[in-house]
């Protein structure tokens, strides 16, 4: 999936990159408001990790005015501990609240928990022909064999379950995949690609090429 980070400090938005691009995610921060709003222009978020006290204005000025234009998900991060504040917050839209400093584990399972709610995530275990999916192990399930999944991998699968049958173009693949500031290579989609169809051999599910438009999971 990917995410939005808005936050100032350097050392907190590398550990917060850090975490979430491990498990996979497409991660782009903004370093202020200004920058936000310039990704939010240019790419389509799963999740958006918000600050409150920012270089060029309050967070929750932006909470407000993207509430009523988007549905995507806001957790807001800020050393702000008084309850009128996570009140106040709640009730300008934000979807979940965690104050700084915070552990990181929380923090993801915040996330997890959110994007369940919004039904962005999907459910423990997921079933496609004969293909069970664990997106929480990483694994999937044929006929007793279960294989594991590497980050990439998981997150492309997540992709082509949430719509089977559905045409998914390199750049729409790409958008989903990786981050604003990652180098990715012209064939990058079609290596993952090529490593998910080798874990899929021998299901009756498999990625189809639609020779100059993109790849469907088909069944």
């Amino acid at each position: 999936m990917r995410f939005l980070l808005i936050e100032d400090n350097p050392n907190l938005a590398q550990t917060v990159l850090s975490q979430l691009s491990a498990e996979g995610h497409g991660v782009d921060h903004a370093f202020n408001l200004a920058e936000a709003e310039a990704c939010l222009a240019a790419a389509r978020y799963d999740l958006i990790l918000l600050d409150i006290t920012l270089p060029d204005g309050d967070g929750r000025g932006f909470l407000k005015r993207r509430r009523a234009q988007i549905d995507t998900p806001i957790i807001v991060m800020t050393a702000r501990s008084e309850v009128s504040d996570r009140v106040g917050t709640l009730d300008l839209g934000a979807d979940d609240y965690i104050t700084k400093p915070f552990d990181f584990e929380e923090l993801k399972a915040r996330c997890r928990a959110v994007l369940r709610r919004q039904g962005r995530s999907p459910s423990p275990v997921q079933q496609f022909a004969d293909v069970s999916f664990n997106p929480l192990e990483a694994t999937l399930t044929i006929a007793g064999d279960t294989r594991a999944l590497r980050n990439r991998e998981l997150r492309l699968l997540e992709v082509l379950l949430a719509a089977p049958g559905m045409i998914f173009s390199k750049d729409q693949l790409c958008d989903r995949l990786f981050s604003f500031d990652e180098a990715v290579s012209d064939n990058a989609i079609e290596v993952y690609v090529a490593r998910l169809r080798r874990k899929l051999d021998g299901s009756r599910a498999r990625i189809e090429t639609v020779r100059g438009i993109g790849y469907k999971l088909v069944a």
